[in-house]
């Protein structure tokens, strides 16, 4: 692979230095993270519908869950023998690991996830011990400025499941172990910022929020952030969306990210997401690799990596751009 260096992708990779840390000046390369799954088939997870769960007798519901949820959780451990393999540092977990655990009025999938939480958390002691960072970003359901209270009240009881899994697992209280989401419905910024704050604080220590090309842009999100005082996820591709833009060096991509940084209770925790687009410039859809990224990225210490090709965009993005981790 060849690093794309025309016009429209302004990409450099002739990285010098990496981002500094404000207290001891340490050089910190950009680390790269995981997405979910592996596109060969070694991180792999199990799912049911609810179609299919609710089709089974009432009797072999326990047991059927029981065995989904621990094979899926000894894939889970097998991700963090993979990111240890291959030396990457941050793993973002799927919101549908263990499926039906949070079905209204079917307490099944909670009371099997509470008998196998003293080996769940396992997970997180593993991950906390090879330094592998671990997030999560919720489905697109999750609207907590939706103008159905019905929808708000569901996506608050799906943020608190999710960060009771996250407890489960052993992950940070933190936005270490992030939860990201967007910024809902658009037009509605006030309702957001007035209610991140009554989140439980499982959710309310974890929640980020992320730029998305529809509804709030990056400057829009950042505002957001600010004013509700949670980190702001940088994505520089639903930013060149959502404005626009024609090149990876255009101005504007360096002084967010800077000023994202600035939402983080610690500095060296900032997350980032890059993708390129698929069939063009500003495609929405996500290509197989990273063929070109901004310049501003090498003070990026951590970044989710988008791409179809997964550990493979990973290896190819490592071998153009050496400072990477």
């Amino acid at each position: 692979m060849t690093l794309q260096t025309d016009n429209h992708s302004g990409a450099t990779g002739q990285a010098v230095s990496g981002f500094n840390d404000r207290d001891t000046g340490e050089i910190i390369s950009p680390k790269l993270g995981l997405v979910c799954i592996t596109n060969s088939d070694a991180v792999r997870f199990r799912t049911i519908t609810r179609t299919r769960y609710l089709g089974l007798p009432e009797e072999a519901r326990s047991g059927t869950l029981e065995a989904l949820y621990r094979e899926n959780f000894s894939r889970l451990m097998g991700a963090l023998t993979f990111c240890i393999e291959n030396k990457i540092k941050l793993y973002r977990l799927s919101s549908a690991n263990f499926p039906m655990s949070d079905l209204p009025g079917d307490a099944t999938g909670d009371m099997i996830l509470q008998r196998m939480a003293p080996e769940m958390a396992e997970f997180g002691r593993v991950a906390a011990e090879n330094g592998i960072r671990v997030v999560m970003h919720p489905d697109q359901f999750v609207v907590l400025n939706s103008t159905s209270p019905q929808v708000v009240e569901n996506s608050i009881k799906t943020l608190e499941h999710h960060a009771w899994t996250m407890d489960l697992l052993g992950l940070a209280q933190s936005a270490w172990s992030s939860m990201n989401i967007h910024g809902g419905k658009g037009g509605r910024a006030a309702e957001l910022i007035e209610i991140l704050p009554t989140l439980v604080e499982p959710v309310r220590s974890r929640i980020a929020l992320e730029n998305d090309e529809h509804a709030y842009g990056a400057w829009e999100i950042l505002e957001i952030c600010q004013a509700a005082h949670v980190p702001m996820i940088f994505d520089v591709h639903h930013h060149i969306c959502h404005d626009g833009l024609t090149s990876l060096e255009d101005p504007s991509i360096a002084e967010l990210l800077a000023l994202a940084l600035d939402t983080w209770p610690c500095p060296e925790w900032q997350l980032t997401h890059l993708s390129n687009g698929r069939d063009a410039f500003a495609d929405p859809a996500h290509h197989d690799y990273i063929t070109a990224f901004p310049s501003a990225f090498n003070q990026a210490p951590w970044i989710e990596i988008e791409a179809k090709r997964k550990e493979d965009a990973i290896r190819k993005l490592r071998e153009i751009w050496p400072l990477a981790e």
